[in-house]
């Protein structure tokens, strides 16, 4: 009996319709091995060669090494053996793109003779290759670089990779199927959701937009999923924004759901968001509201602040990068640091553009000016002394970089508490707003902090509404007592009431609604002795409900290390009715995205993925790495790819190639 393989089980979901599983030549048909027939030297060797026409050379038709036309065929199999394992496996056409593959849709090894070598099904290879570009973020048109292709060559001949419009073909495939599964799992939200939306133009000038959803599910965990990656038309005005959002909508069937959507500040994004919530007011979908990026305005405000040190920092930052790629100086810097005083650095240092790597350079000047100048001149012959500070542009950067100190915490803050709650970030913007009132800047910066001013208050005026207040106040580190005195106001929290009662109140009690308005109960109208009843039970709810918030809102407000979630999953038997409002409100996003992409060297290489991606994969590429670092499988049509099982059987097809490779040398 013969053991067996590690091969034999259902890896690989049915591909008729692109031809891409390798296998018998029958579907469900096992093809048995058959017996080589003995060949002639010549046959067995001269075919991997091409003769040159002029006669007088043969070239190896795998790697292209020249041989002399009357070189030994002993020495042409050497060659062959030696730099070309497995390379009668190829079969007799060496030449050949690819071999025609089969629509079977189980992975199957053939029976293996004594002697020979495992066969392997090389189309798990290209599967492998699928998931590596994803986490790469890579197109497909990676894998049709000849080299590459030489270089699976090298390793073994009988490798044959799928042409690019297969892996393309795949791609969409996978992302159709894993799409539905997106699909099916937004119908199960139970509670209201929000969205946020982030833009950009890639190199072939073709203007994105991604839409992420967010909720809070049953157990009181955040959840995050991305809808699409749209291409937004030409002029890319507002309304091609909200058409294109609004057919996302539409397709996952969530514009009943949609509480809140969080842009980007630009005009455009605003006025689509505008034009949404005309259209669910409309028709009468519930509350909505479009809130501007937190991170976005902060961002903006900090280019202003950094206007007048750019000359300085591009200085220390070109001194940072040769820093970073030279290990003889970063070691004079840190023996230096560590002679001054002047502290321990890590490197490589951070030298991007972004905010973290501006306070970086900020930071270097004020905590090592001493080192940097030492290491400077100690090298002078190679960094010249154009990097050297003079005085003025020190005591520049230790202005700014005291006047951004308050910048820096809060935005340190916002990127740890991930995600931040609008609440929060809100405080912290008031926060943010009294430094920049506050402090008195010299005449040099006074230009850029009346920017900066303006800014915030731009961002101010449009988070100061009833929503904001009532997801604010949802927050239980902040309630009412925190909550900045722009936002606070009696008729927000009467507002808040009216709409806690009207929309939350009958969460638990589906009886209370009756074929009575309210005006017919205030008009005094003849009612039954029942709908009496029923009122009475009105009240009494309305009551109990109010009761709810008066209650949470009187208690006072938990410790700001506080986790939200788990306060509200902990207390939701408490405020069972406040808890779902709280559930549907704390969802809403006060960033467009994630804080740390935006402020810190992360979001350069998010940025060069998405710049580098060519319009036939960015969709499909994106869209799957997002769904599977979220957690969903990949899947092809209606079967989930087994990748830990398809690494499992590389690693033991390698094993068994490699042991067939040492009993072939001992014998």
């Amino acid at each position: 009996m013969e053991p067996k393989s590690t091969m034999d089980m259902v890896l690989i979901p049915n591909m008729d319709t692109i031809d891409i599983v390798l296998g018998s030549s029958e579907k469900g048909n096992v093809v048995p091995s058959a017996k080589p027939r003995k060949k002639t030297m010549t046959s067995v060797y001269l075919k991997y060669f091409e003769t040159a026409p002029d006669g007088k050379t043969r070239r190896c038709k795998f790697c292209g090494q020249s041989y002399s036309i009357a070189t030994a065929t002993g020495n042409l199999g050497r060659h062959l053996s030696n730099r070309h394992p497995g390379y009668d496996k190829t079969g007799e056409n060496v030449t050949s793109s690819a071999p025609q593959p089969s629509t079977t849709p189980t992975v199957i090894k053939k029976p293996q003779q004594q002697g020979r070598a495992p066969q392997v099904d090389y189309d798990h290879l290209n599967w492998l290759l699928i998931k590596w570009l994803i986490l790469a973020t890579l197109p497909p048109s990676t894998l049709e670089e000849k080299w590459l292709a030489n270089s699976f060559k090298f390793l073994n001949p009988s490798i044959q990779l799928w042409p690019g419009e297969k892996y393309k073909a795949v791609f969409r495939e996978v992302f159709r199927s894993m799409r539905e599964d997106v699909r099916a799992s937004l119908e199960q939200v139970s509670s209201k959701v929000s969205i946020a939306l982030d833009f950009w133009t890639s190199y072939e000038q073709i203007f994105y937009m991604s839409i992420t959803c967010q909720w809070i599910d049953e157990n009181w965990s955040f959840r995050k999923v991305l809808l699409d990656i749209c291409h937004v038309p030409y002029p890319r005005t507002g309304s091609e924004i909200y058409n294109s959002l609004v057919k996302v909508l539409k397709m996952y069937n969530i514009e009943n759901k949609v509480l809140s959507c969080t842009h980007d500040n630009s005009q455009n994004a605003i006025h689509a968001c505008h034009a949404l919530k005309e259209d669910l007011d409309g028709q009468k979908m519930g509350p909505f509201c479009f809130i501007p990026c937190a991170a976005h305005t902060l961002s903006l405000i900090i280019d202003d602040a950094l206007r007048t040190t750019k000359p300085v920092i591009a200085k220390v930052r070109e001194f940072v990068q040769e820093l970073n790629a030279s290990l003889d100086i970063s070691e004079d810097f840190i023996q230096l640091a560590t002679a001054y005083k002047e502290g321990s650095w890590q490197f490589p240092l951070d030298s991007s553009a972004r905010w973290s790597g501006s306070y970086q350079m900020l930071d270097l000047v004020r905590k090592a000016g001493k080192s940097m100048d030492a290491v400077v001149r100690k090298n002078e012959e190679m960094l010249g002394n154009r990097m050297l500070l003079n005085t003025a542009e020190k005591n520049v950067v230790n202005i700014v970089h005291n006047y951004l100190e308050p910048f820096y915490k809060v935005i340190s803050e916002i990127c740890v508490n991930t995600p931040p709650t609008i609440g929060m970030v809100i405080v912290f913007m008031d926060h943010i707003s009294d430094t920049i009132t506050t402090r008195q800047p010299p005449d040099w910066l006074k230009n850029p902090a009346e920017d900066m001013a303006k800014k915030l208050r731009s961002y101010n005026k449009q988070v100061c509404n009833i929503f904001i207040y009532m997801t604010a106040i949802l927050d239980p580190r902040i309630k009412c007592e925190l909550i900045p005195e722009s936002l606070n106001s009696e008729n927000y929290l009467e507002e808040a009431r009216a709409h806690f009662v009207r929309n939350y109140y009958t969460t638990s009690f589906s009886s209370m609604t009756s074929g009575y308005s309210s005006q017919d109960i205030e008009d005094g109208g003849a009612v039954s002795f029942a709908e009496e009843i029923a009122r009475k039970k009105r009240r009494a709810s309305m009551s109990n409900a109010t009761d709810e918030l008066t209650q949470y809102l009187s208690e006072s407000p938990a410790p700001t290390k506080t986790d939200v979630l788990e306060w509200w999953k902990v207390n939701s038997t408490r405020y069972p009715r406040l808890s779902a409002m709280a559930r549907d409100f704390l969802a809403v996003q006060a960033t467009s995205v994630k804080p740390d992409e935006l402020f810190c060297s992360k979001g350069d290489e998010i940025d060069k993925q998405r710049f580098c991606m060519p319009h036939d994969s960015t969709q499909a590429i994106l869209c799957i790495k997002s769904w599977t670092q979220g957690g969903l499988k990949l899947k092809y049509k209606s079967t989930e790819i087994d990748y830990e099982r398809l690494m499992e059987m590389a690693t033991a097809a390698a094993a068994d190639i490699s042991s067939a490779g040492i009993d072939k040398k001992q014998k």
